[in-house]
């Protein structure tokens, strides 16, 4: 009797596929190890802005201060210069409400006193130009009067030779008349006659040598008084051209104090321009950390954050050292951004969906403090443009694209632990120093 039961368990007598699906798979291996393959580097990161300017920026205090008045509150967006907050003064320097009128009027006190050393400089000026006349006056006069007296000295000594020679002759007469009295030639009367004409000739010569020798003396006296007018009359300019001198310094001193309280005038006013902090650009204003009214501020104390609104982004990924020598420039870069879904075949990254193209702009020559180099890579403006919706610090899974290799050939390099295969990647430098040679 034939069980149905044995046939259904052992089926000895059919005929078995196994083999052929073992070859059917077998082949199918094989030529699946030829089918090309794309190496990649797998690198995380956070979106970010290419420009400074487009980054977060913090809301500081400019000066010390109390809030009086809030015109936002978080997540509201701005615009660049609406007022934010107000603050109040609280040190005591600045505390009075007419610094600066009372500062202006310093200032022009400080010029009054500057006009009026000004004009005593002129004074001055102009008495040192009197005393300069009446001391030339003054100088030639005595020019003058010592010309006068040397002529009339050359007329006295004229005088005085004409003296000398009529007492020659009339001693020459004296002599002879003398001896002929003594012989008896001549009478007592006519040798007494001599002798008064003697006598008068000596008196004669001895009156002129007086008028030459007090003329002499004038001369002199006369030249004692003109060095007496010089130093009288420089002692006088000294004094003067020292006050003069004080005057200028005065003017000096006074343009540095107007200076001086000008700048502080100057920044008064800038001050009170910081009692209102403004935004910086459009943006939104998040993470404020200063809540109600009466808070003190410190001198650049952070009070909350703008994010702007207009981002250039960027990814910021972070490589291991190991894998840097593998990016360049202009690498290409396929991104994943949190929050948006992605199929991603890491080894086929044209048939992944949910990424987005990007290359590398920049690598960062020092290691960040996280032990990984940072690189920039921004939108590739010929491919799938980035969502619109990302936002600043959103996590971003990055695959680096390298060469394209069979599937066998990168089993074989990871077993045996070889780097993967990378492309030069030539940059618009080079691709213009290319074409001009």
């Amino acid at each position: 009797m034939k069980l149905q039961s044995f046939d259904k368990i052992y089926q000895i007598h059919k005929k078995s596929r196994v083999k052929r699906w073992f070859f059917v798979i077998l082949i199918g291996g094989i030529i699946t190890l030829f089918l090309p393959w794309t190496q990649n580097i797998k690198v995380k990161g956070n979106v970010t802005s290419l420009y400074q300017e487009q980054r977060p920026q913090q809301l500081n205090s400019p000066i010390p201060g109390r809030i009086i008045k809030w015109n936002v509150k978080n997540g509201d967006y701005v615009k660049k210069g609406d007022t934010l907050l107000q603050l109040s003064e609280i040190k005591d320097d600045y505390l009075d409400p007419l610094l600066v009128q009372r500062t202006q009027e310093q200032v022009n006190a400080k010029k009054g006193v500057r006009d009026y050393y000004e004009a005593k400089v002129g004074t001055a000026k102009n008495q040192l130009q009197a005393l300069n006349s009446a001391r030339d006056l003054k100088l030639n006069q005595l020019k003058i009067k010592i010309s006068q007296l040397n002529n009339k000295l050359t007329g006295e000594e004229a005088e005085l030779q004409a003296a000398i020679n009529e007492l020659k002759l009339s001693e020459d007469q004296f002599s002879r008349q003398k001896k002929m009295y003594d012989e008896g030639l001549v009478s007592l009367t006519q040798f007494q006659q001599r002798s008064i004409s003697y006598q008068n000739a000596v008196a004669k010569k001895t009156a002129s040598e007086n008028k030459v020798a007090q003329t002499r003396q004038e001369i002199l006296n006369t030249g004692i008084e003109q060095n007496s007018v010089v130093q009288d009359y420089t002692e006088k300019l000294s004094k003067i051209e020292g006050e003069r001198f004080q005057s200028m310094g005065q003017i000096e001193g006074s343009d540095g104090d107007i200076a001086k309280l000008e700048n502080q005038v100057a920044n008064y006013k800038a001050r009170q321009g910081l009692y209102f902090i403004i935004a910086s650009q459009d943006g939104q204003i998040v993470q404020l950390n200063k809540a109600g009214i009466g808070e003190i501020l410190k001198d650049g104390e952070n009070i909350g954050t703008v994010v702007p609104t207009t981002v250039d982004y960027a990814v910021e990924v972070y490589i291991k050292p190991v894998d840097l020598p593998l990016i360049k420039e202009g690498q290409r870069v396929m991104c994943v951004f949190d929050g948006f879904p992605a199929i991603v075949f890491s080894g086929w990254p044209n048939s992944s969906y949910g990424t987005f193209a990007g290359k590398v702009v920049a690598v960062e020559s020092n290691i960040s403090l996280n032990g990984l180099f940072k690189a920039l890579v921004i939108e590739d403006k010929n491919e799938k443009k980035w969502p619109p919706k990302i936002k600043m610090g959103t996590g971003v899974q990055g695959i680096s694209i390298l060469n394209d290799v069979p599937i066998w050939y990168e089993l074989w390099r990871n077993i045996n632990g070889f780097p993967p295969d990378y492309y030069e990647v030539k940059n618009d430098k080079a691709n213009k120093d290319e074409k001009s040679k």
